[in-house]
């Protein structure tokens, strides 16, 4: 049977009659130029359609501005745990702390380093470059905290009063993050250009209620707390706290010999001047546990320090060593170490307001920001970056409106390239030239501040007979003077000689784990996340910290209140 052929357009609909008309229409329409007549039903259809394109576009649109409404207010949920969850394994932690150092130090720096090395103006610090958010720094105490309230607040996580050292405001100990890393298998470092019985380093490894307990933080620092030994690697200033009274250079108020219970009870080797650190090798030739205090009190301000780089080591030599000498240290062990690296005297040349030592400090400070962030790009064992500063110090501004003058556009990088010396140390030679040299008429002592201090170290040629007249009247006033000349010139501006309550700036080397703290958090965060990176046990340590210091309490807590201090404007009637 012969099959039936389907025809080629068999698929395609035919036109009804209504079809063919309308079409044979637009044709003729389109040949002799004239519009297309619209049936009636069509003319609806086209209505209808309009309207309904005409609605789905506004639904579209305010569709959208809900949604951009939505992004911007309500809150971005926070990374869920799987993207900030720890390592597993072996891992390093470095806590970084520039103590006093706010944003415009940074803009400080950054303008100084572009003109003294000739930079174009694109030229960012390393941790420009190393971002990763703010942190806000009130204490329980106030909105302004101390070095103590705030360097607490990383190490335990927790806020507290200012002048507390890891003291809790119920006047009950906290656990810190040091002791736990310790007692968990990891080896601990400390690493500070002040004392290392101030504030920051002591929160790390003491338990006292005020700052001022320096003689005690020195004896838990070695080992002779509750807790007993648990930092490995001690490196800096404030060795006066460590000898015993009946020896020069102390500043203990008692005789015990701290530095002898180091070395005979708990096993430290001790380094104590240039030769002793030179022999460590940069960290190649330790043994741990090492206790190496370098100055009686401080490290020289960088600023002095460069000249005198054969009696003091730098922040950065200093870093080096305890990095290279606790990665030795646990090259065969399955915890790696928790290193805490503090730029100290930033806080300090705030609290002097003086701009020629603060912007060597930070460079310094940046110079070992980028040692550590090569140390752990080279590193074969995981490991973290995070710095911050615990408060901002002087209330730095780059401009200064004098009295009586309209506002100038504009700061003076090079008055800061000018000055060679610290006004600390400019103080110092003061006092010393006048006490060797107690007969010397006025006149001469004049010229000589003149010309050796002021032209000489601040390389200032303009000096006014009333600056020179003061420095001479009041040589116990000379540093915040000689700060004064410096700042003036370079037009910087500076609200306070104490701390501020601005928000400071995070860093990071980065990566998952770091998203915790990524934005504007509290301080108090950056200390969990230091716990919580390491996966150590804080909460069991104050456990054990509380029953052992049980029945301790403090004779007179120091209370901060207005009234400690006088009214913001009595100084103009004085």
């Amino acid at each position: 049977m012969q099959q039936e052929r389907t025809p080629l357009l068999a698929g395609t609909p035919r036109r009804n009659s209504e079809q063919s008309a309308r079409a044979a229409e637009e044709e003729d329409a389109a040949i002799h130029g004239h519009p297309v007549p619209t049936a009636p039903s069509s003319r609806v259809r086209e209505v209808a359609l309009f309207t309904w394109a005409l609605l789905a576009t506004a639904a579209v649109i305010v569709l959208a501005v809900i949604l951009q409404h939505r992004n911007a207010t309500v809150p971005v949920p926070p990374p869920t745990e799987t993207s900030v969850k720890p390592p597993s394994g072996k891992r390093n932690l470095i806590f970084m702390v520039s103590d006093g150092m706010g944003p415009a130090s940074l803009s400080l720096t950054r303008s100084f380093r572009q003109v003294i090395e000739e930079r174009d103006m694109s030229d960012t610090l390393v941790l420009d470059q190393h971002f990763w958010g703010t942190s806000r720094t009130r204490s329980s105490s106030s909105f302004v905290t101390d070095s103590a309230a705030g360097a607490t607040a990383f190490s335990c996580g927790k806020k507290t009063y200012n002048t507390a050292i890891s003291m809790l405001p119920d006047f009950e100990p906290c656990g810190t993050v040091l002791e736990a890393a310790k007692r968990a298998g990891y080896m601990t470092g400390l690493v500070v250009t002040t004392d290392i019985t101030d504030a920051t380093p002591a929160c790390f490894a003491s338990h006292v209620f005020y700052r001022s307990q320096m003689d005690e933080i020195a004896m838990q620092e070695i080992g002779e707390g509750v807790l007993g030994h648990t930092v490995d690697l001690i490196l800096g200033g404030g060795r006066c706290h460590f000898l015993p009274n009946t020896t020069a250079g102390s500043c203990r108020a008692d005789d015990v010999d701290v530095t002898a219970i180091a070395q005979k009870k708990h096993g430290y080797t001790y380094a104590h001047d240039r030769a002793g650190f030179d022999a460590l090798r940069l960290g190649k030739n330790i043994s741990l546990p090492l206790l190496g205090l370098f100055a009686s009190s401080d490290v020289p301000f960088e600023i002095d320090r460069r000249n005198m780089a054969d009696i003091y080591p730098s922040l950065n030599e200093m870093a080096l060593t305890a990095l290279t000498a606790l990665e030795e240290a646990t090259k065969d062990s399955e915890k790696g170490f928790f290193l805490m690296i503090e730029g100290s005297r930033i806080d300090h040349a705030g609290h002097i307001n003086d701009p020629a030592a603060q912007v060597r400090e930070v460079l310094e400070y940046d110079k070992t920001f980028k040692s550590v962030v090569d140390f752990l790009d080279k590193s074969e064992t995981e490991g973290v970056l995070v710095a911050t500063s615990d408060h901002e110090t002087g209330g730095l501004a780059l401009a200064l409106q004098t009295p009586g003058e309209l506002p100038v556009y504009n700061w003076h990088p090079s008055v800061l390239v000018n000055a060679n010396a610290s006004s600390e140390y400019l103080a110092h030679l003061l006092v010393e030239h006048m006490a060797t040299n107690a007969d010397e008429d006025e006149e001469d002592l004049r010229k000589w501040i003149n010309e050796d201090l002021v032209v000489g170290r601040l390389g200032i040629h303009d000096a006014l007979e009333v600056e020179i007249n003061a420095l001479a009247s009041n040589p116990a006033a000379a540093m915040q003077a000689f700060a004064g000349m410096v700042s003036l010139r370079a037009r910087i501006g500076w609200s306070t000689h104490g701390h501020s309550a601005v928000d400071v700036n995070v860093y990071s080397s980065g990566g998952p784990a770091a998203e915790k703290i990524h934005g504007n958090v509290e301080n108090t965060d950056i200390g969990k996340f230091l716990r919580e990176y390491l996966e150590v046990d804080v909460d069991e340590i104050t456990k054990e910290l509380r029953e052992k210091m049980k029945g301790m309490s403090p004779a007179a807590p120091y209370k901060a209140t207005e009234e400690t201090n006088p009214h913001p404007l009595e100084w103009l009637q004085s």
